[in-house]
């Protein structure tokens, strides 16, 4: 096989295709530039104030000290009480001390819903309360590994200012600002299943710390509440438990509070119902905020023109102004009016700033970052700025007239410099939401080109794979133009942009590669004594608009639409149920489901003879319609285990979803742990099962050794981690240490398993069982020739169970020559026996994805067991129905003689892939990423982002991952189920000879390597051409990584048959 042509051209067409990723997400993500500059005391903001005063620092601050208790998902469904509710929900009336105080002192404190911008995420989310600039989803990745935040922000302005700023709680905080806090207490926040260390810490020094009185500026971050939702869900008791909890720290910090201190209880984000958050739903933007000091803090009773929602960036302009410190450069928030008083009711006897002047000063804050940024990004559109700056100007000149005539403001002015702070914000956060699409256009021009060459590919892999040379031009041509295009832009730019080379490099590669393969094409037509077609004979219409293909066309085009999205995982399973469906019509209407009838009126002669007898058609045809019957089965059971997006308002995610920790039914918890334990036991048994059939378990080699001992043991230790992770807290006390222990040992030892099972089947991955046996004839008698025995029957003298002898032709017939011409030596002729030869491609294989499923199940919860098994079962039908359909389908005696992969199954195979990653409990949604696999084996959590990312990027992606590396099954399994004379005469095979199964594919080494390539381009067509959301981008590389990984694998299987077969037989191997 020509391993080398294969994988050369595959990673060539996977470049392309991320490069064109690479670009098109490059214009889609969201990003700005960050504003590296600082405000200070000294600052004098333009105009200048009438008075001649500072704008910063200049007088007294109505607070001395603040103390900010951030409750990790503090959503405001928790934080509200309502007394006529007689039997809350665990997350409700838990936090009646804000309703009390609100209701009792109304002008000291008071509550309001806290809106964050997504990524509501905790580390964006500190981001932005901190610098009150607005976070943007380029940022998510960042939230595991924490990296200091550079912009201007509230801490740092603190301590400049001289306050002694003590933190206490999530170490992120630690992370963000390394050496900023003149105390710091950090304790880690990465296990989210636990609830107790992070608050427990913070409650031993929290109280202690307050009464001590050395500090300005207190923060704790309590991460109960997060993790209980993580863990649990809101819906839980060990909610009810948290919130009551901090209900209690909040009444104890307000008795020890002092006048001149501000309490500031917040919320980072919310959460929706299954405790997750990350996204934009309104449950996980709504957090709450609390304020409250012991002295009156609003100038008078709640009105109607209290805000409805407080943006969370709203926090730092009017922490700023009510300390006294500066605001922070970036920032884009508006101070909460509410907190000032009207302009000329001041108290003499109150130090602080009016309304109006407050909101003059966080204008001109704003217009001189708007001025500042607008000259370095340049990416706000020109009108807008414009329309800005003009309004700014009108305001400062009615301020400065109104203050320096000392004349009373009128409402108009306060009003209008709130529009004016409210359009800047709208502004920033139209202009960082706005897409780049010189970029996307490029990148979608790449990836079309892209699909356009997978698909010449797969038409002309057999011309192609020949030629060996068929890449140089290309890869010199993407080397040339990327180095041209570097050298421009240093020219002209003085600095490179790595993307537009890569652009160039694509660009010119593919048009060059498109140009040789419609030059190849022309000879080897001609070639053949025919005459040549047009060289876009094999690009017509007709070749792509077949019923397969037209599938997941209308499926790429349906991506646009919202309705499809929300109800993508059941239309895609409508999708595979059709057209499975379509297999069996297709094939009766060509009247190949039923064997033939015979006409008496028409003589014999005149009848084709069929390729195979009646009685295996109907075998063939009742083994289709059975697996089509498992294929529904699967596909049935499967939407029982579909998640819920929050636009399907009355849905119910599956039950299945939720860890076992979270049940609190123990005979529930039990039936689930038991169903999952036998959905784990049948995934491995079938595996061994399908392998000791054919005989794949008999040989000493490492694949051989990880079927037979860590298959099973990897099962085991699964098993033991999910009865540990179900235990409760508070059940055996005496063992707490002990399951700790197991909870960390138990998945490590899981994926040490994986790993070497893994490394052993890539480093001998034959199965082959050889079993020699000496003749002892009578002297002188006549010998039958040596052959290799080719019975698909049980051999009796192995003693062993349901081995199957498989022959490899070109060496027998090598073999029968030497006998003929050296028929001397007969006698000592040994006959051989090969068990396991016929499925020796596809065996490995096998156990490499079913070893690699059990290890991506680890990642998941319990429940997802069954939906793992349904895979296997549903994979297992579509392999049987592909490889039937193909056996039917040589009745009509048309095929080509090679090994190709029809559309078909294909396609399937890949809208298999998506309706498991729905049928997983996923969804292309960020507040569904399954954060929690980040954490399995890791429950302290980690120092950087990379396996962190790897863990939940193997949960997202698990069926895309399965689905791909197991692709080339699609070619091995017409093969592993052929009937005898099938496929007579299609290798040089006579008329009844047995199957030789896998081996037929060594008889054609050209053959084989143009089917698989084939295979290879045909389903990165169909992944390809779906690349239009963020997750698909994001399951194809992960699908084209396992793919590769898949066709490396069966090389090195290839590899490895060669050097076996020239061990056992040097002359006559090749």
């Amino acid at each position: 096989m020509r391993s080398l042509s294969v994988l050369s051209l595959l990673l060539w067409i996977c470049a392309l295709f991320y490069v064109g990723i690479h670009l098109f997400v490059g214009g889609f993500l969201l990003v700005r530039l960050e504003v590296n500059r600082t405000s200070s005391c000294r600052d004098v903001l333009l105009p200048r104030d009438p008075r001649d005063r500072r704008d910063f620092c200049h007088a007294e601050p109505r607070f001395r000290r603040a103390v900010l208790l951030v409750i990790d998902a503090l959503k405001i469904d928790f934080a509200r009480f309502d007394a006529a509710n007689a039997e809350p929900r665990p997350y409700e009336n838990k936090l009646p001390v804000l309703e009390e105080v609100a209701s009792a002192r109304p002008s000291h404190g008071r509550l309001y819903p806290f809106r964050a911008d997504p990524p509501t995420t905790t580390m964006q989310r500190i981001k932005g309360f901190t610098t009150g600039s607005l976070p943007t989803f380029i940022d998510v990745g960042n939230n595991f590994a924490s990296t200091a935040i550079l912009e201007d922000n509230v801490i740092h302005q603190l301590g400049q200012v001289g306050k002694r700023v003590v933190f206490m709680g999530d170490d992120t905080w630690e992370s963000l600002f390394p050496k900023k806090f003149y105390q710091s207490l950090p304790f880690p926040s990465f296990n989210v299943k636990d609830l107790h260390t992070v608050d427990n810490g913070i409650l031993q020094h929290l109280y202690s710390t307050m009464v001590g009185g050395d500090w300005d500026f207190l923060v704790a971050h309590f991460l109960g509440v997060d993790h209980c939702g993580h863990r649990f869900g809101p819906d839980h008791p060990a909610m009810a438990d948290k919130l009551t909890q901090m209900d209690g720290v909040i009444r104890s910090v307000i008795d020890r509070l002092q006048n001149d201190t501000l309490l500031v209880v917040m919320g980072d984000h919310g959460m929706t119902d299954t405790g997750d958050h990350g996204g934009e739903s309104q449950k996980e933007t709504d957090a709450a905020i609390f304020l409250y000091s012991p002295s009156p803090l609003f100038p008078g009773p709640p009105s109607q023109s209290e805000p409805d929602v407080v943006p969370q960036t709203d926090l730092v302009p009017t922490l700023a102004l009510l300390l006294g410190f500066p605001i922070p450069y970036s920032s884009v928030g508006q101070v909460l009016l509410p907190l000032f008083p009207p302009h000329g009711q001041e108290e003499a006897a109150r130090p602080g700033l009016s309304q109006l002047e407050a909101l003059w000063i966080n204008a001109k804050q704003v217009n001189r970052f708007l001025e500042t940024y607008s000259g370095l990004a340049k990416d706000i559109p020109p009108e807008s700025l414009s329309k800005l700056q003009e309004e700014f100007s009108r305001l400062s000149s009615d301020y400065i007239a109104t203050v320096g005539e000392g004349r009373s403001p009128s409402p108009e002015l306060a009003a209008s410099l709130q529009a004016y702070l409210t359009s800047v914000r709208d502004t920033c956060r139209a202009t960082w939401a706005r897409f780049n699409p010189l970029k996307m256009a490029a990148g979608l021009a790449i990836l079309a080109f892209a699909c356009l060459l997978c698909f010449i590919l797969s038409e002309l892999s057999c011309v192609l794979v020949r030629e060996n040379t068929l890449l140089k031009a290309p890869v010199a041509a993407a080397l040339l133009a990327g180095v041209c295009v570097a050298a421009g832009h240093l020219f002209v730019q003085g600095y490179v942009e790595v993307a537009w080379c890569l652009a160039a490099a694509a660009f010119s590669s593919e048009l060059l590669f498109l140009w040789k393969a419609c030059d190849a094409r022309k000879p080897a037509a001609a070639g053949n004594g025919s005459k040549a077609p047009k060289p876009t004979a094999w690009l017509n219409l007709h070749r792509l608009l077949v019923p397969p293909l037209v599938v997941p066309l209308l499926r790429c085009a349906s991506l646009l639409s919202d309705s499809y999205v929300i109800a993508e995982g059941r239309v895609v399973t409508f999708l595979v149920f059709s057209l499975g469906l379509y297999i069996p019509i297709h094939l009766n209407w060509d009247g190949l489901l039923l064997p033939p009838s015979h006409d008496p009126l028409k003589p014999a002669g005149l009848l084709p003879s069929p390729a195979l007898p009646p009685s295996a058609v109907r075998k063939e045809s009742s083994t289709l319609l059975a697996c089509l019957g498992l294929l529904v089965g699967s596909l049935y059971f499967s939407l029982s285990f579909h998640g819920c997006r929050e636009e399907q308002g009355s849905c119910q995610p599956s039950p299945f979803l939720s860890p076992l920790s979270r049940l609190q039914d123990s005979q529930l918890k039990n039936l689930h742990y038991v169903l999952s334990l036998a959905a784990l036991g049948l995934w491995t048994y079938l595996l061994r099962r399908w392998l000791r059939h054919y005989g794949n378990l008999n040989s000493s080699g490492g694949t051989v050794f990880t079927a037979c001992w860590i298959l099973p043991l990897l099962s085991i230790c699964l098993g033991l981690h999910w009865a540990v992770s179900a235990t409760p807290e508070d059940s055996f006390k005496n063992l707490s240490e002990l399951i700790g222990l197991a909870q960390l040992a138990l998945p490590r030892t899981a994926f040490c398993l994986l790993g070497l099972g893994l490394f052993l089947i890539w480093l001998d991955p034959l199965t082959v069982f050889v079993k020699t046996r000496a003749p002892t004839p009578a002297r002188g008698s006549s010998l039958p020739p040596p052959r290799y025995r080719a019975s698909t029957g049980i051999s009796p003298q192995a003693e062993l169970h349901h081995l199957i002898p498989q022959i490899y032709q070109r060496m027998r017939r090598s073999l029968e020559d030497d006998e003929l011409s050296g028929g001397a030596e007969l006698d000592n002729r040994p006959a051989v026996e090969a068990y396991g030869l016929g499925t020796v491609y596809s065996a490995p294989l096998l156990l490499f994805c079913g070893l690699l499923g059990v290890g991506l199940l680890l990642l998941h919860p319990e429940g997802m067991a069954l939906s793992f098994l349904l895979l296997l079962l549903e994979m297992g039908a579509l392999l049987h129905i592909h490889a039937s359909s193909t056996t039917l389908s040589g009745l009509q005696g048309t095929h080509s003689g090679g090994f190709d992969v029809p559309w078909t199954p294909v396609v399937l195979w890949s809208l298999a892939a998506t309706q498991f990653f729905h049928a997983t409990g996923h969804l292309p949604t960020f507040p569904s990423i399954q954060w929690s696999a980040a954490f399995v084996g890791f429950p302290g959590g980690h120092t950087g982002t990379v396996l962190p990312a790897s863990l939940v990027t193997l949960n997202t992606f698990s069926s895309h991952i399965l689905f791909a590396a197991a692709c080339p099954l699609l070619l091995f399994w017409p093969l592993v189920c052929e009937v005898r004379g099938s496929r007579a005469g299609r290798a040089g095979m006579d008329e009844g000879e047995d199957a030789v199964m896998e081996m037929r594919l060594r008889e054609n080494p050209q053959q084989f390597s143009s089917a698989l390539l084939q295979l290879s381009m045909r389903y990165l067509f169909i992944l390809g051409a779906q690349l239009w959301l963020m997750f698909e981008a994001s399951g194809f590389l992960v699908s084209s990584v396992f793919l590769l990984i898949g066709v490396t694998l069966v090389c090195r299987v290839d590899v490895a048959v060669g050097r076996w077969f020239k061990r056992l037989v040097p002359d006559a191997s090749r």
